[in-house]
């Protein structure tokens, strides 16, 4: 009997022990410590910034960041090689998928974007928008950026789904 408890005390133990061996913990990043930046004249009309930017290690292929849009600013067009989720956090926003309709999103919404497909995403000229964007890399890129959406096109009548 003795030795069914020592047998179950080392099975017991052992996912710790390789855990411990390959150096896996939770890795966790500080909000006090994440770097902001503003989004890139080239890729976004208006003032957008940029928080919390990761990129996973191999064999994880998953990169993302926490965008928050000014009334009014946005995205140039642009596609993801294995497409995008966006997880809006806080605000109202505007999304268009090229030759579809321009929709209207809110805090709370999920919105996915699928591989190749040509798209913008900002807020609307009245309220901010935030949201948290999740891509994946293929051989080390994960956005192609366009030109950039015009006023006509941002200001387009809203579509239906």
């Amino acid at each position: 009997m003795l030795n069914v408890l020592i047998s179950i005390a080392a099975l017991a133990a052992l996912p710790a022990a390789v855990s411990a061996q390959e150096g896996r913990t939770m890795d966790i990043t500080r909000k006090a410590d994440m770097k902001t930046v503003d989004g890139p004249e080239e890729y976004f009309t208006g003032k957008a910034t940029i928080t919390g930017q990761f990129q996973r290690e191999a064999p994880s292929r998953v990169t993302g960041a926490i965008v928050h849009f000014e009334p009014g600013a946005r995205t140039a067009w642009h596609t993801h090689p294995a497409g995008q989720t966006l997880i809006v956090t806080e605000g109202v926003g505007w999304t268009q998928v090229e030759g579809g309709p321009k929709l209207e999103f809110h805090a709370g919404d999920i919105l996915w974007c699928p591989s190749e497909h040509k798209h913008w995403h900002g807020a609307t000229p009245h309220e901010g928008m935030t949201h948290v964007a999740i891509q994946e890399a293929i051989d080390g890129k994960n956005v192609t950026w366009m030109e950039k959406v015009t006023d006509e096109q941002y200001n387009a009548p809203l579509g239906k789904e």
